[in-house]
């Protein structure tokens, strides 16, 4: 383990990944007629709310030493690495989620920035759980990455039928 971030670090950043992506699915509804479209992101947009839910309750599960550091680290260099490798991979903040909709042109714009945000979710998740202390912890980070591979499935199947339409 080279970087020995605990379950603790990892599901808070999740938490505010479900946030960041429940707000992403809210304003790209907005921006779409497509009533196919609009339903899948509001199911999304729901399951975001459901899923911080779950990953909040998870979190409160963990055990006491989840929550402990892993590796001495008085700068908490850690943490700022781990909130710099959120941040190059994920929407982590409402300014990177109305950018990048402001490019959107229409509906297959919004199904490809979502793919986008669920393969860059999974890629972190999978990424972090290698570096996770703990089986508990690596766990927990799995239902995270299958929850987010449901999403990409989804918005996938919804591109594919909307572009097969056009054809």
């Amino acid at each position: 383990m080279i970087y020995g971030f605990n379950a603790n670090e990892i599901f808070q950043i999740a938490i505010d990944i479900e946030g960041n992506g429940k707000h992403f699915y809210e304003k790209a509804m907005d921006l779409v007629n497509d009533p196919d479209v609009k339903e899948l992101l509001a199911s999304l947009a729901q399951e975001e709310v459901e899923h911080l839910k779950r990953f909040t309750e998870l979190k409160a599960q963990l055990p006491k030493t989840a929550t402990e550091d892993t590796i001495w680290d008085p700068e908490h260099e850690m943490n700022r690495y781990l909130q710099m490798m959120a941040d190059m991979h994920i929407f982590r903040s409402d300014f990177d989620v109305e950018k990048e909709l402001s490019r959107v042109k229409n509906p297959e714009d919004v199904l490809k920035l979502g793919i986008q945000f669920e393969k860059d979710s999974i890629i972190f998740f999978l990424t972090i759980q290698d570096a996770t202390e703990g089986e508990k912890g690596r766990e927990f980070i799995g239902h995270l990455v299958n929850e987010e591979k449901k999403h990409l499935n989804k918005l996938s199947l919804e591109l594919r039928k909307l572009t097969a339409n056009k054809k």
